[in-house]
């Protein structure tokens, strides 16, 4: 019966040594990809970090104006007139109160079913 029972954690003992072991060199394996994403990472973000200084150099106007004037003819681009832009005085004032006619109408139509979207719709077609 000891005997048995000697082989028995014997053998056990040696399976958790060999488990052990594999997991040792399980998490090493896992630890050096880990590294190896950490460096591919930093060298990404260093990348990431040039292109977008290139880009904000390459976004100034004063390096933008020259091709702008270059292409200007070929692109049909024209300066922007103040004649494109409206006038404060153009912008409709808010209405003192809100048409409550309007809105009075317009329940009394969904109430008996009629759906006006429909009706605005079916003008279009």
């Amino acid at each position: 019966m000891i005997r048995m029972l000697n082989v028995v954690l014997t053998v056990t003992s040696v399976l958790a040594m060999v488990g052990v072991y594999s997991l040792k060199y399980s998490v090493g394996e896992t630890a050096s990809e880990k590294r190896a994403l950490e460096q591919k990472i930093s060298v990404q973000e260093g990348d990431l970090s040039l292109l977008q200084a290139d880009w904000a150099y390459l976004n100034q106007p004063g390096h933008v104006e020259p091709i702008v004037i270059r292409h200007a003819q070929a692109l049909g681009l024209e300066p922007v007139a103040q004649a494109q832009f409206g006038t404060i005085d153009a912008l409709p004032m808010r209405p003192a109160a809100p048409d409550s006619d309007a809105l009075d109408a317009l329940f009394q139509s969904l109430d008996a079913g009629i759906d006006p979207i429909d009706q605005i719709l079916g003008e279009l077609d």
